[in-house]
């Protein structure tokens, strides 16, 4: 299974595809999509969509594990995320993977066993799991390697449920 995990946003959208084998999640890349400042929303968000396109294109994920949105105080910021999110998640169904949405503190819990774990905490997690020589950079990056994480420890334990 090839998991698309993405932590979204304008300026920035961190992207990550693992793979799982067993027990085994194998990093098979993960990088960002980054928007200039300078460009109109409308222009950030063709040039996430044509990025996007191409990692589905090159991968060929089967499964997408996305961020839900969180924000308490910016809500121009908040609405456009969600703008954003909403064209990532359409781009996967228009590419037949199946859409896995988790919160902030699900992904904390199922990476750390901590909903309240911090930033530095999920990231040494992150890298310790997929014996990374360095913590993923951005953050945006490495959020969104948890979020691919999340989605296979939350999948591996609903399947253990059904059976």
């Amino acid at each position: 299974m090839l998991i698309l995990g993405i932590d979204p946003g304008y300026a920035i959208v961190g992207y990550a595809i693992i793979e799982c084998k067993g027990n085994q999640l194998i990093p098979i890349t993960y990088n960002h999509i980054q928007t200039a400042a300078t460009l109109d929303f409308f222009s950030r968000m063709k040039e996430i969509n044509t990025q996007l396109k191409d990692v589905l294109t090159t991968y060929k994920p089967t499964e997408l594990a996305i961020e839900k949105i969180f924000f308490s105080k910016n809500t121009k910021t908040a609405i456009n995320v969600a703008q954003v999110r909403g064209a990532i998640i359409q781009e996967a169904l228009n590419h037949n993977l199946t859409v896995y949405e988790y919160t902030p503190n699900e992904i904390k819990l199922a990476i750390t066993g901590y909903g309240g774990a911090t930033k530095p905490q999920m990231q040494k997690m992150i890298k310790s799991l997929l014996n990374l020589k360095e913590i993923p950079k951005p953050d945006d990056t490495a959020d969104a390697i948890a979020v691919a994480i999340c989605h296979n420890n939350s999948s591996r334990i609903t399947k253990l449920k059904v059976r």
